[in-house]
């Protein structure tokens, strides 16, 4: 069964506290922008694991099959 956007950033928020949080898609396929200071100093693929931590059960159970994430700092956003 997909999961909704609120139940996905509901989820990263938990996480990721004080983070500018979107989640948009349906049907199991979804894009994640966060906005995170918890990011700094990771590379992409840290940051791509901590997401993962907080999402992988819902992947192994096949609610969501795909997810594109764009993570930044808000130094990054800010410069964008």
């Amino acid at each position: 069964m997909a999961m909704t956007t609120e139940e996905i950033e509901t989820m990263l928020v938990g996480e990721f506290d004080n983070a500018d949080i979107a989640a948009t898609g349906q049907d199991g396929s979804y894009q994640v922008r966060i906005v995170s200071d918890a990011f700094e100093g990771l590379n992409a693929v840290k940051r791509q694991q901590a997401v993962y931590r907080v999402l992988n059960s819902h992947i192994a159970s096949g609610a969501i099959h795909a997810i594109n994430m764009h993570l930044l700092t808000s130094g990054e956003a800010a410069a964008t």
